[in-house]
């Protein structure tokens, strides 16, 4: 089965439209993936099939949960999820936020190269990280637990905003330890076609803080 046919198949499966030309600038994005990561070791996932699976529809699994426009992807290494879901939704504004120089040079060219208007690229720790705007999404895919994500990152997230953590397995330990900033709205099992894992995503929202005097 060529790239094309899996990525097709799996957006068929999880009810996502995307024109032919979005599913060709994703493919790009794998392709760009693989050509940096000889030199720069973005990700270990080195095979484009398992990409397509373990990068591209995991990433846009969670598209049905973003809800309004300005997203934050909070550790966002190769651009994951930012950049497909920007790539999927050109409605949203998103913002791409990591530490590592490497990682946010490659990301700054794949932006270029794919056309995306709709991305910033931010190199900066997250708790230093002061945006002019809050969020209405704070999301992170392979950042840190639970609780660290939550206290590290909630001063980025809108009063009305989301946090969204994604996860493999269903994280009962990493529930039990969040901090008081925040209130669990939800654990939502995510369906990723092709993969044989399990994919939770954890929903989170801010406590205000007038709330809690």
């Amino acid at each position: 089965m060529s790239l094309e046919e899996k990525l097709a198949g799996g957006l068929v499966e999880m009810g996502l439209d995307l024109e032919p030309a979005t599913r060709s600038r994703l493919l790009n994005y794998v392709a760009l993936m693989q050509k940096w990561n000889k030199v720069y070791n973005l990700t270990a996932v080195r095979d484009p099939d398992k990409m397509v699976t373990q990068h591209l529809l995991d990433s846009l699994a969670v598209l049905p949960h973003i809800v309004g426009r300005r997203v934050i992807d909070v550790g966002t290494g190769p651009g994951l999820p930012g950049i497909p879901l920007a790539l999927a939704n050109p409605a949203l504004e998103v913002t791409l936020l990591d530490s590592n120089h490497k990682k946010t040079s490659f990301l700054r060219q794949a932006c270029l190269e794919l056309g995306l208007n709709n991305t910033t690229v931010v190199c900066e720790r997250v708790e230093s990280w002061r945006p002019e705007e809050k969020y209405d999404v704070v999301i992170s895919r392979a950042f840190s637990d639970l609780a660290e994500f939550a206290s590290l990152a909630l001063h980025l997230c809108g009063d009305s905003g989301l946090m969204l953590a994604m996860k493999g397995v269903y994280p009962h330990e990493e529930l039990t330890r969040l901090p008081a900033t925040v209130v669990l709205q939800g654990v939502e099992p995510l369906k990723v076609p092709g993969l044989d894992a399990e994919r939770h995503l954890v929903l989170l929202r801010p406590i205000k803080m007038e709330a809690m005097g």
